[in-house]
């Protein structure tokens, strides 16, 4: 049964169409990735979900009984008091129940006559009960470990949610979502506020999570673990895929392809019965098969292909050439007050660099950015530009420091005042203001579009140095995504701070890590720099991994032990056995169910073909229209048939793509047998 079910919701504002009739499902421990450009309704749909929004027409029916919980991009204080009492406290009936109980105690304590007190003192139990059994549910233990999670510190535990920062107060409500394990997460951008470590312990902790979730995220490789179908929401209208975000792009691309084709075919079989039209309606002998060529020709339903999406398009300018060393870092401290961020640092920045700085909030990644910026000082120590160097720096607090007064076009034209302004136009027009849209104040704009108002002033003059510091906070993802392409064209140095593990793979040659109050430099990207964290844990030290053995012990342990071991061989034998049994019974399981699947489409397939051959040999017969009685309903049917067979195709190409990425999954040996 669906918890959540929407039937023929539309939605406009201000004359502009959200949605129409738009319907959906989703089933308990559905996985679903929301995508669509900014814009398209993501979070208006989430809104109506939660009852935030009503539609305008159409209506959303929720299961009885179920829980759910949203996370908005900007959650407003909901919490109060201590932070961990206030994230237990945000059980559902939590606070009723200690409310109730308070008031038993103080009534017990007034009452004299016996057949009350005995009255009181089992509502009294049954208040303990209930409150045993939430403790039991939702155990204290828990939201300290999603806090820590989070990257909260113990310290932390007491201190009023009221004093935490705009971001941790995101992360307190983040913390409260996941500790009320409700039947469904609704998540809007969950990674904003967060740092690597604690996207990464989000990821593990969502894995294990056994209720729906419905997430929107710029991130492409947090959301391509974390899905199992996608609701698309484009220019045509929903769209519904299975599989992670990469599928869909590749099914969204064929899906175009098949229509364009289809398409093609139809335009071309139109001009060839208008020819025929042409040249024969005159005819006596060919006027009547003339006549059923036009009648087909109105009748046609033509196909329609998607709508092209705006997405953002850039490339860069030449840029000059700096010297072979383009920043140097010596002997650098900082603090604030008696708190030492990183304490004698020496580092170098050399040409064609693109590092990332990661580490836990508040350890000083964004500080560094600025001191290499030049807008905060060291508190010891130098940082020196290299030869030739110019310098462009992307900040989180540019986006409010452009002028709310200004139109789109004047802030990019004041950074190159020597171009054109067509070209200023075309270059506010890659990052998707084109139009009108380049007009409106900044005044008017939302935070995704000031983002990218500032993105265009620093790509329209970039430096050889390019400073970045969260950049993809407010895109969506595919904006995020043309970022990162536009950046892999870039042939400066870029060093850059970010939550993004998409944008930090796609682009690090370094990391920079800062915990401790050190900074280690590793050259790599992000996987490449965390699978050298996990063999240093599992290394030397004997520190390993639950559930893992120690490969370099069993080396040291020498092949003679091992051979000279009738226990261990034997050990060995029923372990490569156990193995290669659970390997076999993967592969049945992974392939079975795909397997006919795509069986069972062949099948339909080649039914509704000979079906379809039928028709045309009865259409082909001109003497077939002359009783609208057979003729009508049979060319209804044919296009009735068409339509099915196109979205069997489809359907079918879905699966034999499943089918061959799970066997070369299986041959390359990337699927787990847990």
């Amino acid at each position: 049964m669906s918890i959540i079910t929407a039937y023929k919701i539309s939605l406009s504002f201000i004359g502009r169409n959200i949605f129409s009739d738009i319907g959906f499902a989703i089933e308990p421990g559905d996985r679903i990735g929301l995508v669509g450009p900014n814009g398209s309704g993501k979070t208006s749909l989430l809104r109506m979900i939660v009852g935030e929004l009503s539609p305008d027409s159409g209506e959303i029916r929720k299961a009885k009984g179920f829980r759910l919980g949203y996370l908005h991009q900007d959650a407003q204080e909901s919490l109060s008091g201590p932070l961990l009492q206030s994230i237990i406290n945000s059980v559902p009936g939590r606070i009723s129940l200690e409310h109730n109980l308070a008031n038993t105690e103080n009534a017990l304590k007034n009452i004299i006559h016996k057949e009350d007190q005995v009255k009181l003192a089992r509502k009294l139990a049954d208040i303990h009960h209930d409150l045993d059994r939430l403790n039991l549910e939702f155990p204290r233990h828990e939201a300290e470990k999603i806090l820590i999670g989070l990257g909260f510190d113990i310290s932390d535990f007491t201190r009023p949610v009221f004093l935490l920062s705009g971001g941790w107060k995101m992360r307190a409500a983040l913390a409260s979502l996941l500790f009320q394990n409700p039947d469904l997460l609704l998540l809007d951008e969950p990674t904003n506020n967060l740092d690597i470590p604690s996207v990464r312990w989000l990821e593990t902790y969502l894995k294990e999570f056994k209720g729906a979730i419905l997430l929107v995220s710029h991130d492409r490789e947090f959301l391509n673990r974390q899905i199992q179908r996608v609701i698309s929401l484009e220019p045509e209208g929903m769209s519904f895929y299975s599989g992670n975000y990469d599928f869909y792009l590749n099914a969204r691309e064929e899906k175009q392809n098949i229509l364009n084709a289809t398409a093609r075919k139809q335009e071309q079989k139109v001009k060839e019965a208008q020819k025929f039209i042409e040249r024969f309606s005159a005819k006596a002998t060919k006027a009547r098969q003339a006549q059923s060529k036009l009648k087909l020709i109105k009748k046609l339903e033509m196909v329609k292909t998607h709508k092209k999406e705006k997405v953002t398009r850039f490339s860069f300018p030449d840029i000059g050439r700096s010297g072979r060393e383009v920043v140097s870092i010596r002997d650098l401290s900082k603090g604030f007050g008696e708190i030492p961020l990183y304490e004698n640092i020496d580092l170098t920045v050399l040409r064609g660099d693109r590092i990332a700085i990661i580490g836990a909030n508040g350890c000083g990644k964004t500080t560094l950015l600025r001191m290499i910026a030049g807008e905060s000082r060291p508190d010891k120590g130098k940082i020196t530009l290299g030869h030739e160097v110019s310098m462009s720096y992307f900040a989180q607090h540019h986006s409010e420091m452009l002028h709310p007064q200004k139109t789109v076009v004047q802030e990019v034209y004041q950074v190159v005042p020597n171009e054109t302004v067509s070209f200023v136009r075309g270059v506010c027009g890659a990052f998707l203001f084109s139009g009108d849209d380049v007009d409106k104040t900044i005044a008017v704009l939302s935070g995704g579009e000031r983002a990218r108002v500032s993105l265009a002033r620093l790509l329209v003059k970039p430096g050889n140095l390019m400073l970045m510091d969260e950049p993809t906070n407010h895109l969506d993802i595919s904006s995020s995504e043309a970022l990162i392409s536009a950046l892999e064209g870039y042939n400066g140095t870029l060093v850059f701070v970010s939550h993004n593990q998409s944008f930090i793979n796609r682009l690090a040659t370094k990391i920079w890590d800062i915990k401790n109050r050190q900074l280690f430099e590793y050259p790599g990207n992000l996987v490449e720099y965390f699978d050298h964290l996990e063999r240093l844990e599992a290394g030397s030290e004997g520190k390993e991994k639950p559930g893992q053995l120690n490969s370099d012990r069993e080396i040291k342990k020498g092949p003679d032990q091992t051979r000279n071991d009738p226990d261990r061989r034997e050990m060995k034998k029923k372990e490569k056995k156990r193995e290669r049994a659970e390997r076999r019974q993967l592969i049945s399981d992974t392939l079975k169910p795909l397997i006919t699947e795509v069986d069972k489409l062949e099948k339909e397939i080649a039914g509704f073909e000979t079906r379809q051959k039928e028709i045309e040999g009865m259409l082909a017969d001109p003497d077939i229209f002359r009783n609208k009685d057979t003729g009508i309903p049979l060319m209804n049917e044919y296009k009735e048939l068409r339509a099915t067979l196109d979205l069997l195709l489809f359907k079918w190409e879905q699966g034999h793509q499943k089918l061959e990425a799970a066997r070369k999954s299986l041959d390359a040996g990337e699927l787990s047998t847990n």
